[in-house]
């Protein structure tokens, strides 16, 4: 009777934590990510295009992204988008290839970012709460209804509750995971 609210309670908890999860993808833990530049789009003839799309990214070193574009001509145009990015790095070229040196991240700039983590893994655990929150009411709904008893609607709750219990439960491994990360020198 609960089953599709369940499946959907759990589809929607689940997407939420992978949008956590991409969101921590761009905060920059003092290691070269090639995710770090995918918030970062280009205009490319007329087009906003994501810059991963313009050419290969790839992680040489640990302290060093290179973008090779596609077209050679795009480079003042991505070294443009990336230094007014929040990403805080200067990109050099030889022509060819765009180089970003990864700078190692200060103690203060590291607290700003496990700042950030923690306020973005509490939007997380709030979309969760009100998932929760839409399904009960739907929940409750049906006891009104009288479509269900209200032993089935604490029951219903009670197992909406163990599901949510479980993502809030993996929002915060992921919080500590990357805050440990952002903190290891």
């Amino acid at each position: 009777m609960f089953a599709s609210l369940y499946k959907e309670a759990e589809e929607r908890m689940q997407k939420t934590v992978s949008v956590f999860k991409e969101e921590l993808q761009s905060i920059r833990a003092g290691r070269a990510n090639p995710a770090l530049l995918d918030k970062i789009s280009v205009d490319y003839y007329g087009q906003i295009t994501p810059l991963k799309q313009l050419g290969s990214i790839t992680a040489p070193e640990p302290r060093l992204l290179v973008i090779q574009p596609w077209d050679p001509k795009l480079i003042p145009a991505i070294e443009k988008e990336i230094l007014k990015s929040d990403l805080g790095l200067n990109p050099s070229n030889d022509g060819k290839v765009i180089r970003l040196v990864i700078p190692m991240l200060t103690e203060e700039r590291r607290k700003e970012l496990a700042k950030l983590v923690k306020k973005t893994s509490e939007n997380a655990k709030v979309a969760v709460r009100n998932i929760r929150r839409d399904i009960n009411d739907r929940i409750k709904k049906m006891e009104k209804d009288k479509e269900i008893s209200e032993d089935e609607r604490r029951l219903g709750e009670e197992e909406v509750q163990k599901i949510t219990d479980k993502y809030i439960e993996e929002i915060d491994s992921i919080t500590k995971k990357k805050e440990d990360e952002l903190m290891e020198i």
